[in-house]
Parts: C-alpha cells; sequence; structure tokens
C-alpha cells in the first residue's frame, strides 16, 4: 500500500440475500487526489459510497481513514473524523439564508446546534462568510437558500460539506442536473480545493466529459466489482470498459 494513501478499501463486499451488490472491492485514494468511480446503473456505486460514508455495514473487507478503521462506524462519526458528503440531490434548509445554513454545518461542527437560536446570528460569521466565498456565493449569503438556481444549490451544498473540515470528501454524481457550465465551474472548484487544501475527492459522475476531464485516476464498477482502475487515458482505452459501459450507447 502506498505512504501516501489517505483512503485504504480492501474486500470490500455486500450482499442483499443472493444479490452481490459489492464484490471484494479494493482502492487507494491519497490527498488531493480526484478519483473517479463510474460504471452502468446497478454497477454498486452507491452500495460502495454508502459503505463507506457509515449508512450501510459492509460484510467483509477493510476500510481505513487516516489510521481509522470506519467499517461499521455510524455516518456522523466517520463525519467527526473528517469525512465529508454531497449527494445526488442536494440537501439544505430551504427557509434558512445561505450564510445561515453553512452557520448551522459549523455548529453541528462543534456539537452546539442545541444553542442555534441563540449563537447562529453571532457565531461563526467570518468562517460561513469564507466558506461562501470558497464557493463563490458570498455575493448571496442573506438570500434564502429556496430563492438559488440548482448550479447555487449544488455550490450551498459543497460548502456545507467543507464546514467539516474534511480531510475526504465523497461526491455523489455532483453535476447531475446542472448546465454544461455549471458542470465545469463546479468542478473546477472541487479541483481547486482538492489541490490546494489538500483534500481526497472520491467522486461519482454519469458524465464522462467531467469524468475524463478532472479526475486524475478512474475506478470502473461492473456487477459490483472493480474491473479497471487506471489513468483517465488509459480506462478510456481499455476494451472490456468499452464493452460494458463506454461501447454501451449510452452515458447512463
Amino acid at each position: 500500500m502506498s505512504a501516501t494513501a489517505i483512503l485504504r478499501v480492501a474486500g470490500l463486499s455486500k450482499s442483499w440475500g443472493r444479490l452481490r451488490a459489492v464484490s471484494r472491492v479494493g482502492f487507494e485514494l491519497a490527498a488531493g487526489e480526484m478519483l473517479a468511480m463510474i460504471g452502468p446503473n446497478g454497477a454498486g456505486k452507491t452500495t460502495c459510497f454508502n459503505m463507506l460514508n457509515g449508512q450501510i455495514a459492509p460484510d467483509a473487507g477493510r476500510i481505513e481513514f487516516a489510521g481509522h478503521s470506519l467499517a461499521g462506524r455510524a455516518p456522523r462519526e466517520i463525519w467527526r473524523l473528517g469525512v465529508g458528503r454531497t449527494f445526488q440531490i442536494a440537501a439544505t434548509f430551504a427557509s434558512m439564508t445561505l450564510r445561515e445554513n453553512v452557520q448551522t454545518a459549523l455548529l453541528s461542527r462543534e456539537r452546539s446546534l442545541w444553542q442555534f437560536v441563540s449563537l447562529a446570528a453571532r457565531r461563526h460569521l467570518a468562517e460561513a462568510d469564507a466558506l461562501l466565498a470558497q464557493v463563490g456565493l458570498l455575493d448571496q449569503a442573506e438570500r434564502p437558500a429556496a430563492l438559488l438556481a440548482y448550479g447555487d444549490l449544488k455550490r450551498l451544498e459543497l460548502a456545507l460539506a467543507l464546514a467539516g473540515r474534511p480531510r475526504l470528501l465523497l461526491m455523489d454524481e455532483p453535476t447531475a442536473g446542472m448546465a454544461a457550465k455549471e458542470r465545469d465551474a463546479l468542478m473546477r472548484r472541487v479541483t481547486d480545493l482538492a489541490r490546494e487544501s489538500g483534500i481526497a475527492v472520491l467522486f461519482t459522475e454519469h458524465d464522462m466529459d467531467v469524468v475524463f476531464g478532472y479526475a486524475d485516476r478512474v475506478l470502473v464498477m461492473h456487477e459490483g466489482e472493480l474491473i479497471a482502475t487506471g489513468r483517465p487515458a488509459e480506462v478510456r482505452a481499455d476494451a472490456r470498459v468499452r464493452e460494458v459501459y463506454l461501447g454501451s450507447g449510452t452515458d447512463a
């Protein structure tokens, strides 16, 4: 195993009755690296993500993050260890302003949510605004989240994930539903954050322009198994990958 890897996954497996969702998956991820996980629908990507995030427990295998074993831990415990996540459908507090959304995430990080009413108006203002600036939303800090365009909503969700000061960021289809310019803008920001802050990023994505444009390496899953891994050009040229996914005539 690489001495620089912050995430090490080995032999990860999960079945639902006779359905083998994930079988003996293993990979590593280094700080500052952008790693894409792709494959057809039903390939096991979401199940793999949910095991890394603690939403479901693996049947077998190891998940080691920064010296900690994650297998079997609760999502909140994993989050407090430094693992952030964004979802395909953005989850925010619609009635709150953008600044209040980020303040809420910051208060949660320090376990002060019970004091939200009295603290939110005056706590973490500078840090909340700094996070909004990182994702290009500072000029909308006082707008309710409900009024955001979808691309901006995804950027707000990224700011909420960054509020936990993650060393590993899991992004589930980060550009789903976004226009081409919005996709590129978001992924450029994520790539810059990864490089500048040393955040390891693992993301699933169906848009191959995003995958091959921004990933340092690509993992390909099919029927629960990892069938290829390598640099984007290597994966694009892989005969089996083209057979089961890239050459299937669909990008879904």
